[in-house]
């Protein structure tokens, strides 16, 4: 896997993490960079934890199923992204946002919106990118994009608001789509 792929993995993942930011940048009164802060550093650690974890499970399956593992990567990151997909035109994630951020919430919004990382360390496993570097990059750009998110909420909840997330799952979709093409070619 080329660092372009990772760069797109980490950006499709953000996305979710980053209509969430963005729906609650849209909650503030006044600019907060302690909200932003929090959401970023917050946000980018489960975002690079959950692949950590899914990449660990993954490799203890990987003996068993190498042969179909592109098959296995393309299915979980098309689902993952048709249900981005659907969830953004469905306006679950960002409709529901409450206007404060205390420690649960935070923590609540920070492991949902990384469930779909955890599939994707999964697939890790069997394309065996770089897993430090990987997790990392998806930490970082998640980091990035929450606090950007939150910093512009106001401006940026109007413009964009679901379309964020689906363009997200169609990143997601498409790599999928590479990965399978790449290993049939």
């Amino acid at each position: 896997m080329d660092a372009l792929a990772i760069l797109l993995i980490a950006v499709g993942l953000a996305m979710d993490a980053f209509a969430v930011s963005i729906a609650h940048g849209v909650t503030l009164r006044n600019s907060r960079s302690r909200d932003a802060l929090k959401m970023a550093a917050s946000f980018g650690f489960f975002q690079a934890f959950m692949p950590l974890l899914g990449w660990l499970g993954g490799l203890s399956l990987g003996l068993f199923i190498s042969g179909v593992d592109h098959w296995i990567a393309f299915g979980i990151l098309t689902f993952i992204g048709c249900k981005m997909v659907y969830d953004s035109i469905n306006a679950k994630t960002v409709g529901r946002q409450p206007k404060m951020l205390t420690t649960y919430v935070l923590l609540v919004l920070s492991v949902s919106t990384s469930i779909d990382a955890l599939m994707v360390g999964v697939s890790f496993a069997f394309l065996q990118p770089p897993i430090i570097i990987s997790v990392a990059v998806i930490g970082i750009v998640t980091s990035l994009l929450s606090f950007l998110g939150v910093s512009f909420g106001n401006t940026l909840g109007h413009l964009f608001g679901s379309r964020v997330e689906t363009a997200g799952g169609l990143i997601l979709m498409a790599i999928g789509l590479k990965i399978l093409l790449e290993h049939l070619v």
